[in-house]
């Protein structure tokens, strides 16, 4: 195991104790399984089974950007985008995830004259919904308020990730 790991495991500690405090402590109010229960139980099984489908079309996304830049430019392996399904892990893991993917598309933009007009690779919007997400485990408006930012912010990676892939693409069938 390397130091890296042992480290994000580590950091990964207190994000679990924060996504397990609403069951431990029912009475604090907030997070978010209050705002599910909006939804009554059988919302609330669908609203989470949405979620997980579009993280899923969302993850496959960012494994297509990382496959389509060139080998060389690879800061971290397609499939490492998957570590986003492990609970707790992939709330400190998403950080590593979307710096590796906005590197990876800094090298392939000096070789590729497609993704010259992107600037910042996604890195703002990508750390921004990671440290939304992170913030919105806090209980009551500020972790509310933080997992709408969270969910805006991705939103705004998410096209962002589709339109470098659709640039990607072209530069490869021209």
């Amino acid at each position: 195991m390397t130091a890296m790991t042992l480290l994000k495991i580590i950091l990964s500690i207190p994000i679990g104790i924060g996504l397990l405090y609403p069951l431990l402590q029912p009475d604090a109010g907030g997070g978010i399984l209050a705002e599910l229960q909006v939804f009554g139980p059988v919302g609330a099984f669908f609203a989470i089974i949405i979620f997980l489908l579009l993280v899923f079309f969302y993850a496959r996304d960012l494994v297509k950007t990382l496959q389509l830049v060139a080998p060389a430019s690879r800061q971290a392996s397609p499939n490492s985008v998957w570590w986003m399904f492990v609970l707790p892990y992939n709330f400190i893991e998403d950080f590593f995830i979307i710096a590796n993917v906005a590197k990876s598309l800094k090298a392939e933009a000096n070789s590729n004259p497609a993704l010259a007009e992107f600037q910042s690779f996604g890195m703002k919007s990508g750390l921004g919904w990671c440290s939304a997400q992170v913030i919105s485990l806090i209980p009551h408006a500020v972790g509310s308020i933080a997992g709408l930012v969270a969910i805006l912010c991705w939103i705004w990676h998410w096209r962002f990730i589709r339109r470098v892939n659709r640039a990607l693409l072209s530069s490869h069938s021209s």
